[in-house]
């Protein structure tokens, strides 16, 4: 029998990437990530980028994504990325392992995301010790004959997406918009195509049966000025600075959870299901004391059942937070204004 040739060579290199402080990096956004450093892999550089809260599917996930990092690169690269979770101390066997692959034609050049573990998930696992966690990353570079790539013409560098920086500047620049929102005095421009294409509501305003297409300017009732700004730029960008801020202390935090509560009860009214997703865990992270009974209601009024069952959990988890909650301002005026919590809290009292 004929000795099997190779057609195609592969050269891997395993990483270990170790995660400190990981309940810190998760007060960066969804679309921000933290680099390591360079490493080397079948000749060539690369940077592992790592998401802490990437989200996609509905979910939250630890995400990684392989960025090309050498200067020269005289025909495509064809490479993959393998990821799973190991024990320190190897006490554990390895979690089940995850790969991608992609083509990378220039530097900096991104490959797909690698969903590794949702974010729920890994406190509760096995290789989450002492807020981190160890990542073993396999690189694994395709090494082809040299005659099967002397043809092969240099391609287009593939960068990372910019598309939500451009929308950003279209919205800064005001160029092109058809539309104009009062809201509390203040006027915004606007693209309409946009609006539509990103929320339901705006979809049936302006292109529906019943559109107002004609209307050149509308007025926005019952909303800050504030709010509809940060919403308008979560529309065009996909991102929110408001909410991306890191937990800080004294009144700065107060005001960011009254944003986010307010971004909540936007997003549900316009149909931005991710932005009222981000909102919720925002809150989730956000829960104390004089903030719980406000949050109580936001969950009850705009059906966030688990930010909703995270409120109360904290609430009746103690009977020092319970005397310490009901004798906050907040909890008075939302037992004036929405009944429905107290008939909540009391159910759940009586359950436990």
């Amino acid at each position: 029998m004929e000795t099997p040739k190779n057609l195609t060579n592969t050269i891997s290199a395993v990483h270990l990437l170790k995660i400190n402080g990981y309940s810190v990096t998760r007060a960066l956004g969804c679309s921000e990530y933290i680099s390591s450093r360079r490493l080397a892999a079948g000749g060539y550089d690369w940077e592992v980028l790592y998401y802490p809260r990437y989200y996609e599917h509905g979910v939250y996930w630890i995400a990684l994504r392989l960025m090309f990092m050498s200067k020269e690169c005289k025909h495509e690269v064809k490479a993959a990325l393998k990821c799973q979770l190991v024990h320190e101390a190897q006490i554990y066997l390895p979690s089940g392992s995850k790969s991608v692959s992609s083509k990378y034609t220039g530097q900096r050049d991104c490959g797909p995301a690698l969903l590794l573990v949702k974010q729920d998930d890994l406190p509760g696992s096995n290789y989450f010790i002492g807020d981190s966690f160890v990542v073993e990353c396999t690189i694994t570079v395709l090494r082809e004959p040299q005659e099967a790539v002397t043809n092969v013409s240099p391609n287009v560098s593939n960068p990372c997406c910019d598309l939500q920086m451009h929308l950003g500047e279209l919205l800064l620049s005001e160029k092109g918009a058809d539309v104009t929102f009062v809201v509390a005095g203040k006027s915004f421009l606007a693209h309409k195509i946009i609006l539509a294409a990103r929320s339901p509501v705006f979809m049936a305003e302006f292109f529906g049966p019943m559109k107002e297409s004609s209307s050149q300017c509308v007025e926005i009732k019952d909303m800050e000025a504030s709010v509809f700004k940060a919403m308008l730029h979560f529309i065009y960008t996909g991102t929110s600075p408001e909410l991306d801020q890191q937990h800080v202390v004294s009144d700065s935090e107060q005001d960011i959870t009254t944003m986010t509560q307010h971004l909540l009860v936007a997003a549900d009214r316009y149909g931005l299901d991710r932005l009222k997703l981000i909102c919720q865990d925002r809150l989730h992270d956000d829960i104390n004391v004089e903030t719980v009974a406000t949050t109580l209601a936001f969950a009850e009024q705009h059906s966030c059942t688990q930010l909703k069952d995270r409120c109360i959990e904290f609430i009746i988890s103690s009977r020092a937070n319970l005397d310490a909650v009901m004798a906050t301002e907040g909890y008075k005026l939302v037992i004036a204004s929405c009944p429905s919590v107290l008939s909540t809290l009391l159910r759940a009292a009586v359950g436990r």
